[in-house]
């Protein structure tokens, strides 16, 4: 008799509704939002570093719609998470809600899912990318070894923008402020650097068009292998946050 095989759905991620707990701001376009209640219970941590949640809003025509963000820190024994999000004026949905939030408030998400932590065995750590990186980046650089090696290359619109980052004494922080923002500027950054021998991991996070500039650096260039870079586009500039998600299904939006 003949044997059928079925594929097994993957389960949903459970909806998890927290509260705002308190606000804190940054610098004047980051503000921390950190949440808590008594459904913190079912939050299920994830080890790596660049975890993120599914934030579900409602758009100005009363659909519901999702933002994806990373989850900065948790802490479990206070039972509270936080959460950091680039303001920029009326701008977008998640930005502004963050901006007013005020204890009390409440939010759902999804979540949360992952991929990339600094893996330990790695000769040197490399960290690049803009404002929506420094949250998922912030998180990797605390947590590597005492002993670790690196750099991190951080652009951003104005030097006020920059943030207190702890990391360890052999990782060298950069801002590179660019108002303009050009795609180039960070992998020029890269193309500065002094590369050594050894085997490099990579996390380079941010504006689309940017992160493909990156690509050519790491892997035409300094022919780094695929499997120690995470590489991904976190927004594209021009694009509403809809269109670049859809985008991510088009040419266009492919970035590996």
């Amino acid at each position: 008799m003949a044997l059928s095989s079925q594929t097994t759905a993957r389960p949903p991620r459970p909806t998890i509704e927290l509260e705002v707990v308190r606000t804190a701001w940054l610098s004047p376009h980051l503000v921390r939002v950190t949440l808590g209640g008594a459904a913190f219970a079912q939050f299920q941590d994830r080890p790596e570093t660049d975890k993120y949640v599914k934030l579900k809003f409602t758009a100005s025509d009363g659909l519901p719609v999702t933002r994806t963000y990373t989850v900065r820190s948790v802490d479990a024994t206070a039972a509270t998470l936080d959460i950091d999000f680039v303001v920029h004026g009326d701008e977008g949905l998640a930005g502004p809600w963050a901006a007013a939030a005020k204890p009390g408030d409440r939010i759902s998400f999804m979540g949360p899912g992952g991929g990339y932590a600094p893996d330990a065995t790695a000769g040197r750590h490399l960290f690049v990318g803009d404002l929506s990186a420094v949250p998922a980046i912030g998180a990797a650089l605390e947590a590597l070894p005492v002993d670790a090696i690196g750099h991190a290359l951080l652009q951003i619109d104005a030097s006020d923008a920059e943030i207190v980052l702890a990391a360890p004494s052999g990782v060298v922080i950069t801002w590179i402020v660019d108002p303009a923002h050009d795609t180039e500027t960070l992998a020029n950054g890269l193309r500065g650097l002094d590369w050594p021998g050894g085997r490099v991991q990579v996390f380079a996070h941010g504006e689309r068009e940017s992160m493909k500039a990156i690509r050519h650096v790491l892997f035409d260039e300094r022919g780094l292998d695929r499997g120690d870079v995470s590489l991904s586009g976190y927004w594209a500039r021009g694009r509403t946050e809809d269109r670049f998600q859809a985008e991510k299904r088009e040419p266009i939006g492919q970035i590996l």
